[in-house]
């Protein structure tokens, strides 16, 4: 009789399970955002194979929509998911701007590229590991429109005592420049504070998410383009100590995890503006004007635009840094977008 051999059977050696919490800047009314800060806890939890787990919490359920930065920056939670420009006056640091958006600035093709191919991210980690955070970039939500106005802007001069709601820095420095006044306020509260009469216009996203915020019934005539957010990227960032705690499998994880939700949160925007857009132009004909502003009026904001950049720029050494690394990115794709896309767009508009 063959002797049979009893070989040992390794036992298996239990991996600790990890558990993230995330708070966003976003309400879950803002399925976009919100939806794609899922998705990527999705990713990491199937990825991982249930190792690691991420519970994201919307803007104002376990934190004010404002307060997930320096809570993750602290470590009472260890992710987030925002803007960048958000954290501009906040930190007393222009730079935070670059990473988001910057007026008649790159779209966010370019802004990925720059990020990825460019030196973008390496600057990005450079500003953050001083807030002992790590950063991500997350989906591209524009280009976006220019918002909703109760009155017709016909020039320049119509900005003018004008009160704007706008979420950038430089975008609402340029409203500022211009004669009017700009406030940061939060998605969850414009539908009020423009109705009421409290401010005179406001932008947020595009069709889909104002919407649904309901801005369509407070203004009638709603601008287009978003020449103060061209290329908005939505960020992730992650607590420096418990990113580099990771196993180096896991925080590759969560790295490509945030790439695929650039993918996913993109074309989900893209898919849901253009149904929004055909709603308006049916469901509401009469009562919204979907208008392109004039383009003398878009000159003029370009010409005040580069002054503001310019000074903002020059604030301090990271803002100058940064925004010499993208001016230079930018002039160097600029040429094939307007060779590519720029020339065929022209043509399938006429």
């Amino acid at each position: 009789m063959a002797a049979i051999a009893l070989v040992d059977t390794p036992s298996v050696i239990a991996q600790p399970k990890i558990q993230w919490r995330m708070s966003t800047a976003f309400t879950p009314a803002l399925d976009v955002h919100q939806g794609a800060a899922q998705r990527l806890a999705k990713i990491v939890e199937e990825t991982s194979g249930g190792r690691f787990k991420i519970d994201v919490f919307p803007g104002g359920q376990i934190m004010q929509p404002f307060d997930c930065f320096d809570a993750a920056s602290q470590g009472t939670i260890e992710a987030f998911m925002s803007n960048s420009y958000y954290w501009t006056a906040r930190k007393n640091e222009p730079a935070f701007e670059w990473f988001s958006t910057v007026p008649f600035g790159m779209n966010p093709e370019g802004m990925e590229a720059w990020f990825y191919q460019g030196d973008g991210l390496t600057l990005w980690e450079e500003l953050y590991a001083t807030f002992n955070l790590v950063p991500r970039p997350g989906p591209g939500v524009a280009p976006q429109m220019a918002g909703w106005f109760r009155k017709k802007t016909s020039t320049i001069a119509d900005f003018k005592g004008l009160r704007m709601r706008i979420g950038t820095g430089l975008g609402g420095k340029v409203y500022v420049r211009a004669g009017g006044t700009a406030a940061l306020t939060p998605g969850g509260e414009i539908y009020a504070e423009l109705e009421r009469g409290v401010i005179d216009a406001a932008e947020w996203i595009g069709p889909h998410d104002d919407m649904v915020l309901g801005l369509h019934k407070t203004a009638r005539h709603y601008y287009n383009p978003g020449w103060h957010e061209p290329g908005t990227m939505v960020e992730f960032g992650f607590n420096k100590k418990a990113y580099n705690a990771l196993p180096v499998d896991l925080r590759r994880t969560l790295d490509h995890a945030a790439a695929a939700v650039v993918v996913y949160g993109s074309s989900d925007f893209h898919a849901k503006n253009a149904v929004a857009l055909g709603r308006l132009k049916t469901d509401f004909k009469g009562q919204v004007e979907v208008i392109q502003l004039p383009a003398p009026v878009l000159r003029e904001l370009r010409k005040l635009a580069a002054e503001v950049i310019s000074e903002e720029s020059e604030k301090t050494p990271m803002a100058r840094k940064v925004h010499a690394s993208y001016t230079k990115f930018q002039a160097s794709v600029g040429p094939w977008d307007h060779v590519a896309e720029g020339a065929y767009h022209q043509l399938v508009a006429g």
